[in-house]
């Protein structure tokens, strides 16, 4: 990689800015959007939720740390593109096996260095999230305005689809650590490993399926409960999967969200769901936990979010019963969490698995275990009777 070669970003807008290529070169096309946290740059370009978009960090300094195959959160990275200001000259960790760069340049992935990282976030905040493009290489000679079509014409992230992309095309499964306490079926979405394994930490036995998959295959395993995943995409785009929920809860069985699966349980209770100015991305994200008051610093990824009022019982547009917002944002009162009072049945819009820290929402898979826990328990009371 010659980092003295020059580059360009794009906005939608028009807005340009200048700077050096970093990890491949070429075009690439994408929805840009920044992510404010000061370390786990590899789980953030593992993460699938970020397929389809050019990811700016916030962190001026980048790949310090280098990369290893310990934090890749799925099987390959998956940002469209990757904005930074200052990028490593080495890395320096015990635990570095190769550098960033490395892992860039193998990846095919398009960026940008040397530019004013903090300029564009603002432009964003101001002007909120839009199609963007990094140029490099032969494609640098394109003239000002055809570089501004190619932008202009690139996919909106309104209205797409990306689970088929992400998602895995053959079933696996993941063995419950210690006692074994059943069997989650896993949606996968855009799954993150580090979800993978807090599940079967909690003795779950993960069987993890393809987005593609039908109510009926779901139910003829019998899962003890099921989880749907985040990803990446616009969820009113994602019909089939709210179909596929409405079944799973109709029959019963105990269900946990997060992210994108906190969205379409959103859409499948009949709520809408709309797209945030610039949404949320990063490691410090505070959310209130209504039934305790606590406030959690948490890991989130999402540009769309669930439009619920967030004080009050209301009742589903579905016929599932009684739900309310379990936690929301305190920077701007987004849903955060949804509860179903008449299901066993919940969901968070954050990720309580978040690799990269911080720690304060791992309880929730502790509370999806108890869930799992006290429903075999009342099974074995009733056959006892």
């Amino acid at each position: 990689m010659n980092r003295t070669a020059p580059a360009v970003l794009v906005l939608e807008d028009g807005k340009r800015f200048e700077g050096r290529a970093y990890g491949s070169e070429g075009q690439t096309l994408g929805e840009i959007v920044f992510a404010t946290g000061m370390t786990g740059y590899q789980e953030t370009l593992t993460d699938p939720s970020y397929a389809g978009q050019i990811v700016l960090m916030t962190a001026p300094h980048i790949g310090n740390t280098g990369a290893n195959d310990e934090d890749m959160e799925s099987r390959r990275i998956w940002v469209a593109g990757f904005v930074v200001r200052d990028p490593a000259r080495i890395s320096s960790n015990h635990r570095a096996t190769r550098t960033l760069d490395h892992d860039l340049e193998e990846g095919g992935i398009v960026g940008i260095c040397g530019v004013d990282t903090r300029a564009i976030t603002r432009h964003i905040r101001d002007k909120g999230a839009m199609r963007s493009g990094i140029f490099s290489g032969d494609l640098l000679e394109l003239s000002d305005g055809e570089q501004l079509d190619r932008v202009r014409t690139g996919p909106a992230m309104t209205g797409r689809n990306l689970s088929d992309t992400v998602s895995t095309v053959e079933p696996f499964s993941v063995p419950p650590v210690g006692d074994r306490i059943g069997s989650v079926v896993v949606l996968d979405l855009g799954v993150k490993q580090s979800t993978l394994t807090h599940l079967a930490e909690r003795g779950f036995e993960v069987l993890v399926l393809p987005q593609s998959v039908t109510a009926e295959h779901v139910l003829s395993l019998k899962p003890s409960a099921v989880f749907f995943s985040n990803g990446p995409g616009d969820p009113a785009a994602s019909n089939a999967h709210v179909t596929l929920l409405q079944e799973i809860l109709r029959a019963g069985v105990p269900y946990f969200g997060i992210c994108f699966g906190n969205q379409l349980l959103g859409r499948a209770l009949g709520f809408r769901t709309y797209k945030l100015p610039f949404g949320h991305r990063g490691i410090n994200q505070p959310v209130l936990d209504k039934a305790t008051g606590r406030v959690e610093i948490t890991s989130q990824n999402h540009g769309f979010a669930v439009d619920m009022p967030i004080e009050g019982v209301h009742e589903s547009r579905t016929g599932f019963g009684r739900v309310e917002v379990s936690h929301y944002s305190l920077n701007d009162q987004v849903v955060e969490g949804i509860r179903c009072l008449d299901l066993a049945a919940f969901s968070v819009q954050y990720h309580p698995e978040a690799a990269a820290g911080p720690h304060d929402a791992n309880y929730l898979f502790d509370r999806f275990r108890d869930v799992v826990v006290e429903r075999n328990a009342a099974a074995g009371a009733g056959d006892g009777k």
